[in-house]
C-alpha cells in the first residue's frame, strides 16, 4: 500500500489548502464532523426503521407484514445498483452541492413515506433513500479524511462512522417505541425533521471541496489491480455479511434462550460496547490498522462461539454482545480508512465499490439468514458466522504489505 501523503485526497488534482488553512486544521473540525456523523445516524436509521413498524405500516399499506418488509430489501437495493454509476456521474461537482443534494433526496424521500398510503409509492420512496444513501456513503468517508490533518484522519472518520451504532442501538428502539406510542408515520417525519436541521447544520459549518477533475478517473478493473484494494473489499464482503447473519434475526436467536423480551437490552448493551470501541479505533487506527482489524474479528468471532454453545446463562449471553459490539463498532471506521488508503488517488471510487458491496452483504445477510433459521433452525446462526470468518480473518492476516499493513510497512 502507499504510504497517504498530505496531498492524496478523495479529491484529487488541486491543492486546495494555503498554510493558514492547514494550521486551522491541526484540530479535528468537529462541529463539521458531527455533521457527517448526523448525515451517517440518518442514512442507517432510515434503512432499520421499518423493520420496527411492520405490523402498523402494513396495515396501512395494505399488504402482508412480509411484504412490507421488503421496504428494507429495496432500500439496501437502491443503495447496491446505483452507489457507483451515480459516483462516476457527479464525480465532478463540488462535494458540498453533492452532500446537500443527497441529504435533501432523504428529507423528501422520508416525507413521501409518511404520508403515503400506497404500497408502490412508498416502495418507490424507499428506492430513491436507497440512491441517496449510496451517494451520500461514498462520499462521507473521503470527506472526513479530508477536513482532518493526516494523523488525525482515523479519527476524523470515527467521529463521521459513530451515527452507525447509534442508529442500530438507540435510533431503532426509539423509532419504534415512537411509531408504537403515536403511529408509524410520526416516526418518518421526526426523520424528515432531523434531515431538515441537517441541510442547514451542513450549509453553515461544513467545507467545500472540488470534485474530480476530468479525465482523472480510473476504470474500475484498474482500480481493482491496485495493491490492497481487493483484500479489503473481500474483508468487507463477507464480514458484513457474517455481522447482518446475526444481527437480522437476532430477536428469533434469543428466543433459543428465552430472552425474546430481551431483545432491546441485549442491542443497548451492543451499542454501548461499540461506542467504545469507536472510540479506541479512533484514537490507535493510525498507528494499529491491522491489530485492530484482526482484534475486530477475533471478537466477533468470540461472541460467536460463546452464543453457539447451549447456555441458560443470561450473563453470556450479555457477555457475548458486548465482545460483539467491541468487536464491530469500529469495523466501517477500520474498513472505510483501508479502503481509502488502499486506493489513494482513486479512493472515491474504491468507496463506492465498498458501499455496493457493504450493501449486497447486508442484503445477502438477511436471505442467508432466513434460510437458516426455516431449514436449521436459530442453533446454526452463530456457527454460520464463525465459518464465515475464518476466511475473512485469514485475508487481512495475509494482506500484511498492501491493505491490512503491518508496521512500517504501509500507513504510518
Amino acid at each position: 500500500m502507499r504510504t497517504a501523503q498530505p496531498t492524496a485526497t478523495p479529491y484529487s488534482g488541486t491543492k486546495h489548502s494555503t498554510d493558514t488553512d492547514e494550521t486551522e486544521r491541526q484540530k479535528l473540525p468537529l462541529l463539521a464532523l458531527l455533521a457527517l456523523a448526523t448525515a451517517v445516524f440518518i442514512t442507517s436509521l432510515t434503512e432499520t426503521l421499518p423493520a420496527g413498524l411492520l405490523p402498523a405500516m402494513a396495515g396501512d399499506l395494505r399488504a402482508s407484514q412480509s411484504a412490507a418488509g421488503q421496504t428494507v430489501t429495496i432500500y439496501a437495493l437502491g443503495t447496491a445498483l446505483t452507489a457507483m454509476p451515480l459516483t462516476a456521474a457527479t464525480a465532478g461537482w463540488r462535494r458540498k452541492r453533492l452532500l446537500l443534494t443527497a441529504v435533501a433526496c432523504f428529507a423528501v424521500a422520508n416525507s413521501v413515506t409518511a404520508f403515503s398510503s400506497l404500497y408502490v409509492l412508498t416502495m418507490a420512496a424507499r428506492f430513491a433513500a436507497g440512491v441517496a444513501a449510496g451517494l451520500a456513503w461514498a462520499l462521507l468517508a473521503g470527506y472526513a479524511r479530508h477536513m482532518a490533518p493526516i494523523r488525525l484522519q482515523g479519527k476524523a472518520i470515527a467521529v463521521a462512522m459513530a451515527g452507525i451504532p447509534l442508529a442500530l442501538s438507540v435510533g431503532v428502539p426509539a423509532g419504534t417505541f415512537l411509531g408504537q406510542a403515536v403511529g408509524w408515520r410520526a416516526a418518518f417525519w421526526v426523520m424528515s425533521g432531523l434531515t431538515a436541521v441537517l441541510l442547514a447544520w451542513i450549509s453553515v459549518a461544513v467545507p467545500d471541496y472540488p470534485g474530480t477533475e476530468r479525465g482523472a478517473r480510473v476504470p474500475m478493473r484498474r482500480t481493482l489491480r491496485i495493491p490492497g484494494v481487493a483484500p479489503v473489499l473481500f474483508v468487507t464482503l463477507i464480514f458484513v455479511l457474517a455481522h447482518t447473519v446475526l444481527y437480522a434475526y437476532i430477536a428469533a436467536f434469543l428466543d433459543r434462550f428465552g430472552m425474546d423480551g430481551s431483545t432491546d437490552l441485549v442491542l443497548l448493551a451492543f451499542g454501548v460496547a461499540s461506542l467504545v470501541s469507536i472510540w479506541i479505533v479512533g484514537a490507535y487506527i493510525h498507528r494499529r490498522l491491522r491489530a485492530l482489524t484482526v482484534a475486530s474479528v477475533l471478537l466477533v468471532g468470540a461472541a460467536a462461539a460463546v452464543l453457539a454453545l447451549p447456555t441458560d446463562s443470561a450473563v453470556l449471553v450479555y457477555a457475548a454482545a458486548v465482545a460483539w459490539g467491541l468487536g464491530w463498532g469500529g469495523v466501517p471506521t477500520l474498513l472505510q480508512t483501508a479502503a481509502g488508503a488502499a486506493g489513494g488517488e482513486t479512493a472515491d471510487d474504491v468507496q463506492a465499490i465498498l458501499v455496493t458491496l457493504w450493501n449486497v452483504a447486508m442484503a445477502g445477510g438477511g436471505f442467508v439468514g432466513g434460510l437458516l433459521l426455516d431449514a436449521f433452525g436459530s442453533a446454526s446462526i452463530p456457527w454460520t458466522v464463525l465459518l464465515l470468518l475464518a476466511p475473512v480473518l485469514a485475508m487481512v492476516l495475509g494482506a500484511r504489505i498492501h491493505g491490512f499493513p503491518a508496521p512500517g510497512m504501509g500507513m504510518t
